[in-house]
């Protein structure tokens, strides 16, 4: 295997929860309502320094899906799964011609798009901490 390059993202950003590799950017979640197995997940419309496994059908809450799964390309952590755009093409055998049932056109809006769960991804301190904040105090001395 080469040596691994890493695209550093600009901003806040969610980061593997493992090795702290940049995944996505803070502006590019689109949903914070997704549901995993191990509870909460967000919908991305674009995550960087990943690698995917095979396509494979998968039945989610929503319905049967295209998926691959999302891999961290440093620590090798799964860490969700991306739709896949989908084709409808009927499939030969000797016997008989057996049609692929279409996936719901509801879900359409999820193709290309990538799901982390958000117990394996950890963000940015910098949207958690005021640094503006002042301590103060409640000594009677210095009042």
């Amino acid at each position: 295997m080469g040596r691994v390059f890493l695209l550093e993202l600009q901003g806040r950003a969610y980061r593997c929860r493992f090795c702290d590799t940049p995944l996505a950017l803070s502006d590019d979640v689109l949903s914070r309502s997704f549901t995993c197995l191990r509870g909460r997940a967000y919908l991305f419309s674009n995550v960087v320094n990943i690698t995917l496994g095979p396509q494979e059908e998968r039945m989610m809450m929503s319905g049967w899906h295209t998926v691959e799964d999302i891999f961290c390309c440093c620590c090798g952590q799964m860490l969700g799964w991306k739709y896949v755009s989908f084709t409808f093409a009927p499939q030969l055998s000797s016997s008989s011609i057996r049609t692929v049932v279409a996936h719901d056109k509801n879900q359409r809006f999820k193709e290309g798009k990538s799901v982390l769960e958000r117990w394996r991804i950890a963000h940015d301190a910098g949207d958690e901490l005021n640094l503006d904040a002042r301590a103060g105090s409640s000594d009677s001395e210095n009042s």
